[in-house]
C-alpha cells in the first residue's frame, strides 16, 4: 500500500484568501504578449509582468498578505525581515499601508536602488556584513529584542501563498497553459505558483528556473534531499539564496515538475532581449523564466501555450552597465 502524500503547508484556499486580502492592495499586473518571441520558440508566449507590481516585484503580493495578517497587537509592535532588496521594499511599504514599523536587515553591497528605496517607504533598514554574520541570525536578534515579528523572504505560508496570487491571475487571463517558467530563489514564489496552477491547469508543468551558480534548488530538486549554496556569486542578486526553505521545498518537491538553471551570460542575454524587443525593464532574476525558455532547457514542443513569470524590474543600472 502506498503511504498517503504528505499535507503540504499551503493550499489553493489559502491562496484564495492572499488574493481577497490583496484586492485593491496590489496591482493586476498586466499580461504581454511578443510576436517576436513567439517566432523565436515556435510557441505562443504570455508574459506575466510583476515588473509593474508596486515596488517593482512580485514580492508586494507575499508581504502585504503576511503583515496584513498579523494580530492588531503584532502589528503594533512592528515586523522585521532581511532581504537584498525587493521583499526588503515590499515589506516596508506593506507595513507603511498597515501602520506598522518596519526594519530591515540587508547586507553592505545591496543595489543602492533597492537600498534607497526602502528607506523611502520608511523602513529602518540595519546594514550587515554578509561575511561576518547572516541576515537572519542578526534578524533573529533584533526580533527577540524589540518585540518584533518575523516576515522572512520566502520561507512563510503566508508569503508563499500571497505568491501564488500572481499565478491565479494569469490563469484567470489567459486561461490553460502547456508549460509555466517560474524564477527561482528561496522557493517561495515558484512555491506559490505550483499551488495554484496544480488547482487552476492540473496538466500544466511547471518549471523552475535559477542561476547556475546558485543552483540549490535544483540539486535539491534532482536528489529529494535539501541542498545550499553559500553566497552565489551570480548577477542574478534576487537568487543568492542559501537555499529552499523548510515550507518550500516539500512544496516543489510535489508540485513542480522540473527544475533547471541558466548561466549569468545566457541570463543578461534573455534580459537584453526583453529590453530591446518588448520596451519593458526587467532585472536579470526577473529574467530567468525567459532565458529556461531561449536556451531550450526544457524540450517544449511547437505549439504549446507557455507562461513566463517577470518577478521584477529593479534594476541597478549603473552596476549592471559593465556587464551588458
Amino acid at each position: 500500500m502506498k503511504s498517503a502524500t504528505p499535507l503540504l503547508p499551503v493550499d489553493y484556499a489559502a491562496v484564495e484568501r492572499a488574493a481577497a486580502r490583496l484586492e485593491n492592495h496590489a496591482h493586476h499586473t498586466p499580461v504581454m504578449t511578443n510576436a517576436q518571441v513567439d517566432r523565436r520558440t515556435g510557441c505562443k508566449v504570455y508574459f506575466k509582468c510583476e515588473n509593474f507590481q508596486r515596488i517593482g516585484a512580485f514580492k508586494f503580493r507575499g508581504a502585504y498578505n503576511a503583515v496584513s495578517n498579523l494580530s492588531a497587537a503584532a502589528r503594533k509592535r512592528g515586523v522585521i525581515t532581511y532581504s537584498s532588496g525587493n521583499h526588503a521594499q515590499a515589506v516596508a511599504l506593506a507595513a507603511a499601508q498597515l501602520g506598522c514599523q518596519a526594519v530591515i536587515v540587508m547586507p553592505e553591497d545591496a543595489p543602492q536602488v533597492k537600498l534607497q528605496a526602502t528607506r523611502g517607504y520608511g523602513a529602518e533598514v540595519v546594514l550587515y556584513n554578509k561575511h561576518q554574520t547572516t541576515r537572519e541570525a542578526l534578524a533573529t536578534r533584533l526580533a527577540q529584542e524589540r518585540g518584533l515579528s518575523v516576515i522572512p523572504p520566502y520561507d512563510h505560508a503566508d508569503v508563499i501563498a500571497g505568491q501564488g496570487t500572481a499565478a491565479k491571475e494569469l490563469f484567470e487571463a489567459v486561461g490553460t497553459l502547456d508549460y509555466f517558467f517560474v524564477p527561482v530563489g528561496g522557493g517561495g514564489l515558484i512555491s506559490g505558483c505550483a499551488v495554484a496552477t496544480h488547482a487552476l491547469a492540473p496538466q500544466c508543468r511547471v518549471i523552475g528556473v535559477e542561476p547556475e551558480a546558485g543552483d540549490d534548488a535544483t540539486r535539491s530538486f534532482k536528489t529529494g534531499a535539501l541542498q545550499s549554496c553559500h553566497n552565489p556569486d551570480t548577477v542574478a542578486d534576487g537568487a543568492r539564496t542559501p537555499s529552499l526553505g523548510k515550507l518550500t521545498f516539500p512544496l516543489v518537491l510535489q508540485r513542480v515538475h522540473d527544475m533547471v538553471t541558466v548561466n549569468d551570460t545566457q541570463l543578461l542575454a534573455a534580459m537584453l532581449y526583453v529590453w530591446e524587443r518588448m520596451k519593458i525593464v526587467v532585472e536579470p532574476t526577473g529574467a530567468l523564466g525567459i532565458a529556461g525558455l531561449f536556451e531550450d532547457k526544457v524540450s517544449v514542443p511547437k505549439g504549446s501555450r507557455v507562461g513566463i513569470l517577470i518577478s521584477g524590474g529593479n534594476v541597478d543600472v549603473k552596476a549592471l552597465a559593465p556587464l551588458l
